[in-house]
């Protein structure tokens, strides 16, 4: 999993949290990370918390916001493609009644909607606009 390559001591522990909120349908934000000057360590934490699906980490230090904007917010390449899938998957369940479908090699549900949903949404909260079509897609 990119950005969570080895398994730690507070997976299982980070696990249950994220579940916990999202079956209550809160957000789940990673607790804090005390050693404020240690930028590098925090970037780690904070690709961990993403890979792991959380919404956020807390910052105690303003010098830990622009670390959590860099690594929480989506790159060009995952806005678009959240965007793109959104688009085929609305038209492929709305128009065509489907349920799943594939968008190029890869199958997509109403699973994948939630998690584009959310990853889209952070990215048009950063100001991101699309450059790539749902055709960009389907066509490798």
């Amino acid at each position: 999993m990119p950005g969570y390559e080895s398994l730690d001591h507070f997976h299982d522990v980070l696990s249950h949290i994220n579940i916990a909120a999202r079956a209550r349908g809160l957000q789940s934000i990673d607790g804090p990370y005390l050693l404020i000057r240690d930028l590098d360590g925090f970037r780690t934490g904070a690709r961990r918390a993403r890979a792991l699906g959380f919404d956020g980490k807390w910052a105690l230090h303003p010098d830990q916001v622009q670390v959590l904007n860099e690594v929480f917010t989506p790159s060009q390449e995952e806005f678009d493609k959240a965007e793109a899938l959104l688009e085929h998957y609305r038209h492929a369940s709305e128009i065509e009644r489907r349920g799943a479908v594939m968008f190029g090699s890869e199958m997509i549900d109403e699973a994948s909607r939630k998690m584009a949903e959310v990853l889209a949404a952070r990215g048009r909260a950063a100001g991101l606009a699309r450059a790539k079509t749902v055709d960009d897609y389907l066509a490798g």
